[in-house]
């Protein structure tokens, strides 16, 4: 079987950890155990005594209600909680996945799906995101990869990298496509409830009956250490894709299925995005207004969700060589459009706390000006 690594996250996982000041990462600063029990009005008794032994492996009941909860018509069978987003992405695939599978993905995207379908040798067609539409799908694309044998959808909504929602015309367009061709929907949810504005991205969930909707803690909640997604998908597939979780990690940890039920009770829920939107608003007005100062060096188009902005700049310089420079003589780790295979691009995280986010900045822009 052939391996092609997923270059964006060996570059996180590899600097992120040993750099002063991170605008890699695409969520808002994680919050606390501590802090998430205060917002919940909780004592640390509420998960001193959970016992850490093997948990339900499909989540406890309790989560998979609480999850089926935020999606009208859904209940806790057609939940399936699983460790991050990474494994509800990877259990969603390998259930569509056939020998000498066709795959039509959008670009720019979060390579772990299309990584992994390279390297498990099926065929992937894409479709791309048209940045002088605001990065939004070019459906002709997709219908040509529909009429090339793709009958499984890859979609990110809201985008990474781009931070843009998709509206409702193209959202359509898609579900009609799919309809047409009978294909299957896999959309990545996760940014979901990181929305600038408050204003909640529509599901794909309840759209189509050929749907797996994959979502977690990580990014709208702040909450990546838990390590806890879930897939959403048909009660009759459930059991399946549950089957195949027997093969990965079992069953997702007791103390984060403990902690990812409290924390998505609906209090609790809604002052945790509450305290994500104040993050997100006040960072994207300090990372615009640096951009502003900038002049001609950056184009952009504002991000609607999540903690990240993508840019364009004009320097000629590789986007992998300036961020290496950056790691290497600014302590900084930005993600470069190499990994989203465009080069000439950057994806700036803007989640850190605000004092860390201006120093990264100012650091950033001196770089520029030594390459200028």
């Amino acid at each position: 079987m052939r391996y092609e690594p997923f270059v964006m996250e060996r570059w996180q996982s590899t600097h992120e950890h040993r750099v002063g000041y991170n605008l890699s990462e695409s969520g808002v600063h994680p919050l606390s155990v501590e802090e998430l029990l205060e917002i919940a009005g909780s004592d640390i008794g509420s998960v001193a005594d959970v016992r850490l032994g093997y948990g339900q492996s499909n989540g406890s009941d309790q989560l998979r209600e609480r999850i089926a909860a935020l999606y009208p018509g859904a209940t806790a069978d057609n939940v399936l909680v699983t460790t991050g987003s990474a494994e509800a992405n990877f259990t969603a695939f390998w259930h569509l996945l056939e020998p000498s599978s066709i795959v039509a993905t959008v670009l720019p995207n979060y390579m772990q799906v299309p990584g992994l379908l390279t390297n498990f040798g099926s065929t992937v067609l894409s479709f791309h995101l048209e940045e002088a539409e605001g990065w939004q799908p070019k459906l002709n694309e997709l219908e040509d990869a529909l009429q090339k044998g793709a009958r499984f959808i890859l979609i990110t909504n809201p985008s990474n990298p781009t931070g843009t929602v998709l509206d409702e015309a193209r959202t359509e367009g898609i579900l009609e496509l799919a309809d047409r061709f009978g294909a299957w929907i896999v959309a990545d949810e996760v940014y979901q409830g990181a929305e600038i504005d408050g204003t909640q991205t529509a599901s794909f969930w309840g759209r189509s009956d050929r749907v797996l909707v994959t979502n977690s803690l990580s990014k709208a909640y702040g909450l990546p250490g838990l390590r806890l997604g879930w897939v959403l998908g048909p009660e009759t597939l459930m059991e399946d894709l549950w089957g195949r979780k027997d093969y990965t990690t079992i069953a997702p940890a007791s103390l984060s299925d403990s902690l990812a039920t409290l924390a998505l009770e609906a209090e609790t829920r809604s002052r945790i995005l509450a305290r994500t939107r104040g993050i997100l608003q006040e960072n994207l007005a300090l990372l615009r207004s640096w951009l502003d100062t900038m002049g001609s060096e950056f184009t952009y188009h504002p991000p609607q969700a999540g903690a990240i902005c993508y840019v364009r700049y004009a320097s000629d310089v590789n986007s992998s060589e300036l961020a290496e420079r950056l790691r290497i003589e600014k302590d900084l780790l930005v993600v470069p459009g190499d990994h989203f295979g465009m080069d000439g691009y950057l994806r700036l995280g803007f989640g850190p706390p605000a004092a860390e986010l201006e120093e990264a900045l100012a650091r950033l822009g001196e770089m520029f000006s030594s390459v200028a």
